[in-house]
Order: C-alpha cells, then sequence, then structure tokens
C-alpha cells in the first residue's frame, strides 16, 4: 500500500474506474477499492458507479457500519487535492411553458373538426336504418 501521504489529482483518481482498477474518494482520501470489488456487500457496481467523483455522499447515504468505515483504512493511498475536483453542475431546471389556453382550444377544434363530420354520418347512418320502411 501506498504512503497515506500521497495527494492524487482528481483527474488521476478519476482514470481509474474498472472493475479490476477501481479508485474512489471519500472525505478528502483517495482509497484502491480494486481488491474489494467482489466481496463489497452491494455489488461492484455501486462501486463503480462512484468513481470519478467525489463519493462522500454516496457513501454516507447508505448509512455504512462502524466495522465497514475501520476498514477503510487499509484500502487508503493517499488524499485528494482538493483544488482538482471540477465545481458541482448547479441543476437548472428546464423552462416549463407557461399553460396557454389558446393551444389547447385549438387542440379542441382539430379533434372537432376530425370528429363532427363522423358523428353527423353515424346519425345520419341510425336514423335511416331505423327510419327505412320496408
Amino acid at each position: 500500500m501506498a504512503s497515506n501521504h500521497k495527494v492524487h489529482k482528481f483527474e488521476e483518481v478519476a482514470k481509474h474506474n474498472q472493475i479490476k482498477d477501481c479508485w474512489l474518494i471519500i472525505d478528502g482520501k483517495v482509497y484502491d477499492v480494486t481488491p474489494f470489488m467482489e466481496d463489497h456487500p452491494g455489488g461492484d457496481d455501486v462501486l463503480l458507479s462512484s468513481t470519478g467523483k467525489d463519493a462522500t455522499n454516496d457513501f454516507e447515504d447508505v448509512g455504512h457500519s462502524d466495522s465497514a468505515k475501520e476498514m477503510m483504512a487499509k484500502y487508503c493511498i493517499g488524499e485528494i487535492d482538493a483544488t482538482t475536483i471540477p465545481k458541482k453542475r448547479v441543476y437548472v431546471p428546464p423552462v416549463q411553458a407557461a399553460y396557454n389556453p389558446d393551444k389547447t382550444n385549438d387542440f379542441v377544434i382539430k379533434i372537432m373538426q376530425f370528429l363532427l363530420p363522423l358523428l353527423i354520418l353515424g346519425l345520419a347512418f341510425v336514423v335511416r336504418q331505423y327510419t327505412k320502411k320496408e
């Protein structure tokens, strides 16, 4: 295991995102969890989905046990240079169009233009059938 004092750049850590080469960033530390991939109770997909980013929130959201937190020490290979972590992107919700009653009315008008002739034809057919003299 490498010294815990080595400082890694984010770009370097992000490259380790495979089953046979997996590094994570948790609480400012870098962990090489490659040897733990097969043993992780949540499966290797969980670990792989946390690569290429600060996985602290992912780790804490699961609510790991104290023994899991203690186990992490043997996988620690250094610290992350926080200045190299990309800034979080701010979520910008999509712009929703305001309700436009004119468009709704246009839709209803188009439907009625299609259905009204069919209704009239159907009504004419029914009237003809019942008024037909035998």
